[in-house]
């Protein structure tokens, strides 16, 4: 039906009569003249019908937004004075000669001159996904996903599928059951990831194995998280954390010279300790100049409590962040930061600010000041360098609290400030701890398989705190694009992490006999790695939300209005099931 795409017309086919196919962007009616903006997949192009057709001209002025046609024309250079430098066929235009109407639309739901609400472009995304800028990201997107296949089969890795109906594991959230027709009262699990299956596939001998797969998670959502999502999934035998990395780094690398033109340079590695010290977070964005300072041993004999009690409490922690520039900002300013920090649980948030740092004392202005010695003040200024209209804020409270606060706390100054750098920052954060601890139970930080770094199964049992796994994660710019660790490939190891995370073995028998069989027979070591192939979409084409870089996501609240899932299933259909609905109403209330 057609001889070229719209984007693709170019000076080369001035002289030549083609046929383009695609949707009306744009009508303009000078009267005598009628220009056409022209749209399919690949770009915009001009389309003009001027009065020596005055038939098809007369078609033409029927035309709007988003009729489906066909066009029949001769390709023209524009005349001088109309070029436009802005558009890619902005040096040609195309005499209209014939015109056919494939499809005429009805009065749009959605205004493409105006912002519309996410919920009205989720319900008609068909009409969404018309637009360039999102043609534009799933194309992208494919791109991305033929370069990494290139990468990882150029390096020997196969491609392989794993079940999508499995079997429920616990791995960090809830599943999403499917209850099964032939065996009635039992339920498949939609798989989290293809943790299991790919490890197995590693004890099956096929040692380099990757897949662009769906995964499902029925967690609360953000912006960069959906129900289901894509994985970037890798599994390697006989290769140590380092070199799994070095390999998933050169893949990363490569991909953003190819689609972006842009070196990320060789990744720096920094400890999970250092991060949290540090940055307050797990995922760092060195974008960003501000850093935590830990205060407390200046701080632990003041006679200010607020300071002295968490400062001599083990699990407390007092820290500072210093903002440069930072004493222009007003007391209203202030407030909304310390209201800001109370979302993480911080009380407060004593500030002080460095008006003339040779003044000494005098150069201050703080509510705190009277509480706190000279020499106290003095080191805490060497501390932190402080100097002339620096603003310091202080956090004192328990160790998590003052970490998630005072690393949110940066976050949000480097935005509001504009501290925070266009640039593209990576590191790999490696020495996870093996567990965190709630309430007294030990809960994995990364996945129940995730093996110990230099430790024995006594010796895992007898220090699980303190225990540091085999992890990685990668991140760029404070997001975390992957994350893998080498896994526990000996049925010992694996069951005594099972039992240290409450798994009886009764239990670990019924959940995971399969894998503790499976390790008998040989297993190899294993590492691997998944990365969110949306987050990583999302950060290399800008788009703020992993959903717009998918073909049809769901809302926050986990909902598809194009398509009204989820729905009610027919009562047939939950009587072959052996399943019944109870009204809310019917629901007991303990």
């Amino acid at each position: 039906m057609r001889s070229l795409y719209c984007g693709e017309v170019n000076e080369s086919h001035i002289g030549q009569e083609i046929t383009l196919c695609g949707w009306v962007n744009r009508r303009r009616d000078l009267g005598a003249v009628i220009f056409l903006d022209m749209r399919d997949r690949e770009g915009i192009v001009q389309v003009v019908y001027d009065p020596d057709l005055p038939e098809v001209l007369a078609k033409a002025n029927t035309l709007r937004n988003e009729f489906c046609v066909q066009v029949k024309g001769k390709v023209r250079a524009r005349p001088e004075g109309q070029v436009n430098k802005d558009m890619a066929t902005g040096g040609i235009e195309v005499l209209g000669l014939e015109l056919t109407i494939l499809n005429k639309s009805a009065p749009l739901p959605l205004d493409s001159n105006q912002e519309n609400s996410e919920e009205n472009r989720l319900k008609y995304r068909y009409l969404d996904l018309r637009r360039p800028e999102m043609t534009e990201r799933l194309r992208f997107r494919a791109q991305v996903t033929s370069a990494v296949r290139q990468s990882l089969e150029s390096q020997g890795f196969l491609d392989i599928e794993t079940p999508i109906l499995t079997a429920a594991t616990p791995e960090g959230a809830r599943d999403y059951l499917v209850p099964s027709r032939t065996h009635k009262g039992s339920f498949f699990a939609l798989p989290q990831s293809p943790q299991l299956f790919k490890q197995l596939l590693m004890m099956s001998g096929m040692e380099r194995y990757y897949q662009i797969v769906k995964c499902f998670r029925d967690e609360d959502l953000r912006a960069d998280r959906q129900p289901e999502f894509t994985q970037i999934d890798i599994e390697t035998s006989f290769l140590s954390a380092d070199q799994v990395m070095a390999i998933t780094e050169k893949m990363i690398r490569e991909l953003f010279v190819k689609m972006l033109d842009v070196d990320l340079g060789e990744f720096p590695r920094m400890t999970y300790l250092e991060a949290m010290t540090r940055f307050g977070s797990d995922k760092p964005d060195l974008r960003n100049p501000l850093e935590i300072v830990d205060v407390a041993d200046i701080l632990k004999d003041v006679e200010f409590k607020v300071f002295s009690g968490p400062a001599n409490d083990e699990k407390g922690r007092v820290a500072v962040v210093k903002v440069p520039n930072g004493n222009k900002l007003s007391r209203k300013n202030i407030d909304d930061y310390t209201k800001f920090v109370g979302i993480y649980g911080a009380k407060g948030m004593p500030w002080m600010k460095v008006n003339d740092i040779e003044a000494g004392m005098e150069g201050l202005q703080s509510p705190i000041l009277k509480f706190l010695s000279e020499d106290a003040v003095n080191s805490l200024l060497s501390r932190v360098d402080a100097q002339t209209g620096d603003i310091i804020f202080f956090g004192s409270d328990t160790y998590n609290v003052v970490t998630e606060a005072l690393g949110a706390l940066r976050l949000k100054l480097g935005e509001d400030l504009g501290l925070t750098t266009d640039e593209w920052k990576p590191l790999w954060v490696v020495d996870f701890p093996m567990f965190e601890e709630v309430d007294g139970q030990f809960h994995a930080l990364h996945h129940p398989f995730t093996a110990p770094s230099n430790m024995t199964p006594e010796e895992l049992a007898a220090n699980p705190a303190g225990a540091l796994s085999d992890a990685y994660d990668m991140v760029l710019n404070g997001c975390e694009l992957g994350g893998g660790s080498v896994r526990i490939f000996d049925q010992e190891m694996q069951s005594t992490v099972f039992r240290l995370l409450g798994i009886s073995d009764e239990e670990a028998q019924e959940k995971f006999g399969f894998l503790l069989e499976a390790l008998q027979y040989g297993a190899p070591p294993h590492a691997g790695l998944a990365f969110g192939l949306d987050r990583i979409v999302m950060l290399m084409t800008g788009a703020t939300s992993i959903r717009d870089v998918m073909a049809f996501p769901k809302t926050t609240t986990a909902a598809c209005p194009l398509t009204n899932a989820p729905g009610k299933a027919n009562p047939a259909q939950l009587a072959e099931l052996n399943i019944a609905t109870i009204a809310k109403e019917d629901v007991k209330q303990d």
